[in-house]
């Protein structure tokens, strides 16, 4: 039997914690899941508890596959502390290892991430790179598979790695089976990035913002560049200078923007089909909302809509 050993550290995220446990535990008895401390002690988790687990280290040199759940990183550095690293030197050469969320942090600092593309939580790119350069961060993929070693973004991702591991080892029906039997999707279309808040800033006294919030009643409608400056009586070339320093994009982008935010906002709550939510968020051809909802979120208009419908989902749900 495939054995999956997991490592809880100190600062454990309850939550991910127990993915595994449920996904593959819910495979038909194909995978023996095991939990492991570095010192097989409690663990102390983000919550208000503990966590008493089963196994000390040694359980690390038995696994087949290693997954590293998320744990607090509020004191993340580029070096492990000596336990983490005595106990990730036992993990035997032909294992696969998973990180879920924060557990990339220990992976990289084990410097079994250098020169390979891995996936984090969005929120944490930013500490992620300054620490470890040599890694290849996108943080704005789910999870990703590079053979022996996996990584995965934030919290639920968990499940979309777990469940990939399902689908590589015993093909996707199996996957499928255990997607229902946890009640989650056996697969979700894009990122990430649509999972990202990316809000306009605040900018009352700047020079274009009138010009902003005029455009926002207009999106609907053809705006070019000209448009936008002559509403803010400026020229062309002072017109995308101060834009661009009051909102960080240039016009032409922050207009595609809006426009995919009005999209993505009548997906969410309407019924209007994809040819009308085009029209209505500026855009030529339902194609061309086709291409730009890809390009930013990774998803097609209907897939986005399946996710997002929550009104749907609590009338049916509630029997209502």
């Amino acid at each position: 039997m495939h054995r999956v050993v997991v490592l809880a550290l100190d600062g454990v995220y309850p939550f991910e914690l127990g993915i595994p446990h449920r996904v593959f535990g819910s495979a038909g008895g194909r995978y023996d899941v095991v939990t492991c401390s570095v010192d097989g002690r409690p663990v102390r988790s983000d919550s208000d508890f503990a966590v008493d687990v089963g196994h000390g280290p040694e359980a690390l040199a038995t696994a087949d596959t290693v997954v590293i759940p998320p744990f607090d990183i509020s004191q993340a550095t580029a070096e492990l502390t000596e336990p983490v690293a005595r106990a990730l030197e036992l993990i035997p050469s032909g294992a696969r290892i998973v990180s879920i969320c924060t557990g990339a942090f220990v992976l990289a600092a084990a410097g079994r991430l250098d020169g390979r593309r891995a996936a984090t939580h969005w929120a944490l790119a930013a500490d992620f790179r300054r620490l470890f350069p040599a890694v290849e961060l996108d943080a704005d993929v789910l999870f990703i598979d590079d053979g022996d070693v996996l990584t995965s973004a934030g919290a639920a991702s968990g499940m979309d790695v777990c469940l990939h591991v399902v689908r590589n080892d015993h093909g996707a029906a199996l996957a499928n089976r255990v997607a229902r039997l946890c009640v989650v999707p056996p697969w979700r279309d894009g990122g990430q990035a649509q999972y990202i808040e990316h809000p306009v800033p605040e900018t009352p006294d700047a020079g274009t913002s009138a010009t902003r919030q005029w455009a926002l009643e207009r999106l609907h409608l053809p705006l070019t560049m000209a448009d936008l400056a002559a509403h803010a009586q400026m020229s062309l070339r002072t017109f995308a200078r101060r834009f661009h320093d009051e909102v960080g994009t240039s016009p032409g982008r922050w207009v595609i923007q809006q426009r995919v935010a009005r999209a993505r906002h009548l997906l969410e709550s309407s019924d209007l089909s994809v040819d009308q939510v085009a029209a209505r968020a500026g855009f030529a051809t339902a194609a061309s909302l086709r291409q730009h909802l890809q390009a930013a979120i990774g998803v097609s208009p209907l897939a986005y809509r399946r996710t997002f419908r929550t009104a749907d989902r609590v009338r049916a749900t509630s029997g209502r």
